[in-house]
């Protein structure tokens, strides 16, 4: 067992990030990143401002950092970098005694529409052509997934809302493309690692990073908040069906295989013949949370006490868990228990809750304050996800919709 407590070891980390380090001259953008700049490592004060566990001064200097140079809106940016997310984290921090950011937000909030518009337009060009798409068009980080999810919280009934609602259900659609024939919609023209390739060489993915699970969490969550468009539901339906269909069972429950090329598709199975390290971005966690939640969308409680079912499997075994290599949200302790908490409040029963416990050990036994200060990788993501587990709440800034599991 641990002798440092979660409470502890996060406000150890938190004091270590009290002055931002700028980027190199030649890297500047990368302050205006939420998974490696001061963009995400304010979140972490944000939270500690907010919470009462630290200080509006602290958070500023690191708010300050994010947005202190000229904050990019070109068609790069994405919900992990540039206008999206400085706006993301300008949002977490304006609260109605704290109103100081809300000009700036007011002002981001156009340009991220404007950029959700232009998305949008060369998404609908490229499905018009019949070309497959690429994750940066749709994932979290770079793709209409994220920043829908950011549009979702700020302008839930506006139009680029909608039209970003409207593309994802596209989205789910076959692709009709040459002599390969029919490909799910969602189909990637290169390779996993985003090497080019032509399309019998590209693949389909399942993670909430960059695959189809990410889509499938904004949905879900929409319709979970009376947001809907047409096709909705069966565009939920859709991607419900594909994770059935490639669902694969095991001694340690259910899993999914984290893409498939052309072959296996053709194959009807995975290469691979078990799961794949527990993570937020490609694990079962990650795709187990996304079919919970569209599960609750679709008012299904057997299909969501089965994937409630795999991701418990999942947590209490010890062959997965000893996958895990790092404490950080994207594939480490931390995104897995940010994971699992949210799971476990939404659960039909307690067996995810009881789990919890001993995440939240190997959490804090393995974090070694001190390195990377970054959010997806490095400390300021684990010290969030300490903080949910030493107050047991859900976090009061909402950092954690960036990973659309909240």
């Amino acid at each position: 067992m641990t002798t440092t407590s979660p409470a502890a070891l996060a406000d150890t980390i938190a004091l270590r990030l009290t002055t931002p380090t700028p980027p190199p001259a030649d890297r500047a953008w990368e302050a205006q990143s939420l998974a490696t700049g001061a963009a995400g490592t304010a979140l972490l004060h944000i939270e500690r401002a907010r919470t009462g566990q630290g200080t509006w001064q602290q958070a500023h200097a690191w708010i300050k950092a994010a947005a202190g140079t000229d904050i990019s809106a070109a068609t790069t940016s994405g919900l992990y970098l540039g206008a999206p997310a400085v706006a993301f984290m300008l949002h977490c921090a304006v609260t109605a005694n704290e109103p100081r950011y809300q000009n700036a937000l007011l002002a981001l909030d156009r340009h991220v529409a404007e950029l959700a518009h232009r998305k949008a337009e060369a998404a609908e060009a490229r499905m018009r052509d019949g070309r497959p798409a690429s994750f940066h068009e749709y994932d979290i980080f770079s793709g209409l997934t994220g920043i829908g999810a950011y549009l979702l919280r700020r302008s839930p009934s506006g139009s680029v809302t909608e039209r970003v609602l409207n593309y994802l259900v596209r989205l789910t659609l076959p692709l009709r493309h040459g002599d390969v024939g029919v490909l799910p919609g969602w189909w990637a023209g290169h390779h996993p690692n985003l090497a080019p390739a032509n399309v019998p060489a590209g693949h389909t993915n399942f993670g909430a990073a960059h695959g189809i699970t990410g889509p499938l969490l904004l949905l879900a969550r929409a319709l979970l908040q009376g947001v809907r468009v047409d096709g909705h539901e069966e565009a939920i339906d859709t991607v419900l069906c594909w994770l059935d269909t490639w669902r694969q069972e095991g001694p340690a429950g259910s899993w999914w295989p984290e893409h498939l090329h052309l072959g296996e598709l053709r194959e009807g199975r995975p290469a691979h013949n078990g799961p794949a390290r527990p993570s937020w971005c490609y694990g079962t966690p990650g795709i187990a949370r996304a079919g919970q939640l569209a599960s609750l969308a679709r008012h299904e409680p057997e299909r969501q006490h089965r994937y409630e079912a795999a991701l418990a499997h999942c947590l209490t075994d010890p062959d997965q868990l000893s996958k895990i290599t790092d404490t950080g949200l994207c594939h480490g302790w931390a995104g897995v228990y940010q994971t699992a908490w949210r799971a476990a409040r939404d659960a039909t029963g307690p067996v995810l809750g009881t789990a919890l416990p001993a995440l939240a050990d190997a959490l804090t036994r393995d974090a070694r304050p001190g390195g990377d200060p970054c959010l997806l990788q490095g400390d300021a993501g684990t010290a969030l996800a300490l903080n949910t587990a030493a107050r047991d709440t859900a976090p009061i800034s909402g950092w954690d919709a960036c990973l659309l599991i909240d």
